[in-house]
Parts: C-alpha cells; structure tokens; sequence
C-alpha cells in the first residue's frame, strides 16, 4: 500500500495523549476528542489528515500510522510537534 488515511490528535504532554486514550477506551469518539484537545488545524476536521503517502509526514509519526490496521489507533507518538494519537480509517 502507497497511500493511507487517518486522523490525528496532537497533544503537548505524554500524560495527555494517555488520558485521551482512556477516554478513548471508555467509549469517546476520536474525531470528537480530536476537536476539543488536538492543537493541530485538523482539529476543526476531527483531526482529519485525509490521504497520504510516505515521506510526506514526519519519519516517526510516519512509521506509527503506516503500522497501524484500519480502524486501529495508536499509543502516543513523539514527534517535533509533540505527542500524537493517530488512528488509521483507509
């Protein structure tokens, strides 16, 4: 696969990215946490990334995404930005 689809919440903190996973664990939506925590622009689109390749994001959150299964998320991500959730859907 060359390209791929996800969202991403970005957070300052570890410890943020992991108290949004426990809510995510609790039944809370992604795009809906997106919106209210994420400090990226896509959080207006529930953090939203639409379609990418490889070498178009940053090498670690990079890795993590194209890692990921449809429809999985993941553990907090560090990057130069901070720390991401990401969560694939295509």
């Amino acid at each position: 696969m060359s390209r791929i689809r996800a969202r991403h919440i970005l957070v300052e903190q570890e410890f943020e990215a992991q108290d949004l996973l426990n809510k995510l664990a609790e039944g809370e939506g992604f795009a809906d946490l997106a919106k209210k925590f994420s400090r990226c622009p896509s959080s207006q689109s529930g953090g939203d990334l639409g379609e990418f390749g490889r070498g178009q994001m940053v090498a670690p959150f990079e890795e993590a995404a194209f890692a990921l299964d449809v429809e999985q998320t993941s553990g907090p991500v560090r990057t130069q930005f901070g720390y991401h959730l990401i969560q694939r859907y295509a």
